[in-house]
Formats: C-alpha cells, sequence, structure tokens
C-alpha cells in the first residue's frame, strides 16, 4: 500500500468512472486499475462495484476511502510542513475565482506571482462563490479568490483589498456622484443567479430580486461585457467593480458614475478551508496582490469611514 494508491481509488470514487480517474492522476487506465485491484486485494475488501453501466464505491469501500481522504492530507501537510521549514514557495495550488473578479485581477497578478515564485505552480477555475466554498470542503481546490464576507465560520479569509462599486450608463444626475436609492428610477440590468456582484447590486440599492429592463424582454448576463452592450443599446445602467472600469475604453469611462461617500466598496479575498490550509503560499500571494492592486484603487484614497462594504 501506499499514498499513490490512496490517491487513486479516492479518484475513482469521485469520478465514479476508471478512465476519467486516470486522466486526472496522469496515468493510463490500465495502470490505475491494476494498482486499484492489488489495493482490495492487499485489503481482501472489495472497494467499487463495476458494473457494465458505471462505477458504484461499495458501502465498505466508502470507509476505506474515508480513512484514505485524512492518510493524503496528511501526506500533503507534511510535504508543505516541510517547504515552511526550508523557506521555499513551490508546488502545485489550486485556485477557484468569481468570474467578476478574474478577468481584471488576473491580468494583473499572473506574471508576478510566476515571476517572483518559478517553482510555483497554478491552476485556475472560474466559479460561483456557491461552487468555490464547494470545492474548498471536498479539497478539489486549495485557496479562493471571492467578494467577503461570506456565511460560514468554517471558511477562513486573508482580506486582499477594497474595490469600489461604480454605475455605468444613464443616471441622468446633474451631479458628479449618485446616492444608492437614485438607482431605483431607473433601469437595472442585473447577472444572472449565482453572481455575487447580483447580489450586492440588489442589496445596495434596495432593488426587487428581479428588475424589469425591457418590456418583453427577460434577459440576464454573464459578463460584463454583455450587461454594457445592452445598457448601450437600450439605456438603463449596471454596476461595475472599479478594477473592471480600468480596463474600459475612455469613450466608456466617461458614462461611469461614482457613488457620493459613504463609498460602496467589494471586499476581495484569499479564502480557505483550514484543513486543507497551504498558510505559507497564500500568505505570499496575499502579500503579492495587495502589493501589485491595492495603491491603484481609489479606496485606497478614502478613510476607513468613508468605505462601505457591500455584503452579499
Amino acid at each position: 500500500m501506499n499514498i499513490q494508491q490512496l490517491e487513486y481509488i479516492i479518484a475513482v470514487d469521485r469520478f465514479n468512472n476508471f478512465t476519467r480517474a486516470a486522466e486526472h492522476c496522469y496515468v493510463t487506465q490500465a495502470t490505475l486499475s491494476a494498482m486499484v485491484k492489488k489495493l482490495e486485494e492487499e485489503l481482501n475488501i472489495i472497494l467499487f462495484d463495476r458494473k457494465s453501466n458505471g462505477v458504484c464505491t461499495t458501502e465498505f469501500g466508502l470507509e476505506i476511502i474515508e480513512e484514505a481522504k485524512k492518510i493524503v492530507l496528511h501526506s500533503h501537510l507534511l510535504k508543505d510542513k516541510a517547504k515552511t521549514i526550508n523557506g521555499t514557495i513551490s508546488g502545485l495550488i489550486k485556485i477557484g475565482i468569481i468570474p467578476t473578479i478574474a478577468n481584471s485581477l488576473l491580468p494583473k497578478i499572473i506574471k508576478p506571482i510566476l515571476s517572483i515564485y518559478p517553482d510555483l505552480k497554478l491552476e485556475i477555475l472560474e466559479l460561483t462563490t456557491t461552487n468555490i466554498i464547494k470545492q474548498l470542503k471536498d479539497g478539489h481546490i486549495d485557496i479562493g479568490i471571492l467578494s467577503t464576507p461570506i456565511n460560514g465560520d468554517d471558511i477562513e479569509k486573508v482580506v486582499l483589498f477594497h474595490e469600489t462599486l461604480m454605475v455605468y450608463g444613464d443616471v441622468n444626475t446633474d451631479k458628479k456622484y449618485v446616492l444608492p436609492e437614485e438607482i431605483r428610477n431607473h433601469k437595472v440590468w442585473l447577472f444572472e443567479e449565482g453572481h455575487c456582484l447580483r447580489d450586492q447590486f440588489v442589496r445596495l440599492c434596495s432593488l426587487k430580486r428581479k428588475e424589469n429592463t425591457v418590456k418583453n424582454l427577460k434577459f440576464e448576463a454573464s459578463s460584463f461585457d454583455t450587461l454594457l452592450n445592452m445598457v448601450d443599446a437600450f439605456g438603463g445602467l449596471t454596476l461595475i467593480p472599479e478594477l473592471y472600469y480600468q480596463t474600459l475604453s475612455e469613450e466608456r469611462k466617461r458614462r461611469v458614475t461614482s457613488f457620493n461617500v459613504p463609498v460602496p466598496v467589494r471586499e476581495m479575498s484569499i479564502v480557505f478551508y483550514k484543513p486543507y490550509a497551504k498558510t505559507r503560499i497564500i500568505k505570499a500571494l496575499a502579500d503579492l496582490i495587495r502589493t501589485e492592486i491595492n495603491e491603484t484603487l481609489r479606496s485606497y484614497q478614502y478613510k476607513k469611514e468613508e468605505l462601505a462594504i457591500v455584503w452579499m
């Protein structure tokens, strides 16, 4: 019995398929199947019911796999401990990041991370907040980058920065700044369900959960580009965060209005599930992201009492 075999049976249980499990573990199906069979013989237990229409983990197999997860976890923690002692930042870290920050944050931080930590390998997925939390707890990703605060005492966070929120579109005001309650008098375009920015927009401006935009059109966007294009075509307005604002053309920037003090911001953090935490890497990434991002944001120029964190 070895750690590799335990990783194989965990993968088979996860995917309920030997082929997909082998691809996940970067081995051939024949190799994985042989190693799993050898472990079953050593334990004298049938771990998987190999049916013609799929693979099902047996009752005894579920018990074994739960213990295998603990052993694999501790083996990873031992490796991380050794790296901490040696003062190195290396290995693979799997990151989940919400789509509403990925398109503007990742281009700013990936090159510095890979340049400063060449032995660190990144695997990045765009996921909703709900999926990030689930995959953290299941051990499928190591950290998440998302908007906080979130519900759940078992999820820990390291705050990265506070990003101001802005309005794009036809505010129709002669004032330099807009108040949240003024938004309710306009057509509002929202992200589809599952995006944290949608919930923050609804909460900030006390909107209805489903705002009417065009009488005979029901539409919810999944990207900023789509939202802004719909505003340009049909009028109304939508909410954008500051890092995305920085990517806009000068023409589109002229259609953006800031909120009055207290300025609404979304708190962006690295989140992690403590049993699976890679604390040294988390600290290194957090420090680097703060260095690259903080001073580029307007929130950095405000006093703390002039900012208002928008909850989901």
